[in-house]
């Protein structure tokens, strides 16, 4: 067997990963997207529009589209944020509970299976390597800035 680059492993875990939640999502006429933003969503005060792409990791587009199409399909809605008078609240409707509820389920069932293969010291293993991961990108110490000019 070859070596694998780690950025190989990662990049195809991910998609295996993404491929089983969208087929799991498609089953009930949704997407690993809009799941993932159900979950991302305070189910009880609502959660404001300009801090729900940068909790999720996803850019501003992206995130109108999607909750364009979480709106048309009733899971949430907008309200005006009574805090701040030019902002969004984004409230899930029950519709939305229920199907964030199945989402979480999902996630739960996927975790647990993880967890009952693999021993509590590799797992931590993952996710200290994880954290150093991305640590170094973050903090630019992968490809440091003057190797751009």
């Amino acid at each position: 067997m070859k070596d694998k680059t780690i950025d190989y492993v990662l990049r195809t875990t991910w998609l295996a990963v993404n491929k089983m939640y969208n087929e799991e999502a498609a089953k009930y006429d949704s997407t690993m997207a809009i799941g993932f933003t159900l979950l991302s969503i305070d189910p009880e005060e609502g959660t404001p529009s300009t801090s729900l792409g940068p909790k999720m990791g996803m850019e501003a587009t992206s995130l109108s589209r999607i909750l364009k199409r979480m709106e048309e399909l009733k899971l949430i809605e907008r309200k005006p944020n009574p805090n701040d008078g030019r902002g969004v609240l984004i409230h899930l409707t029950d519709f939305g509970r229920e199907k964030r509820e199945y989402s979480k389920d999902r996630v739960i069932k996927f975790n647990e299976a993880i967890r009952s293969n693999v021993s509590n010291e590799k797992l931590n293993n993952f996710y200290e390597v994880a954290e150093i991961i991305n640590e170094l990108i973050s903090n630019k110490k992968i490809y440091n800035q003057k190797d751009n000019i």
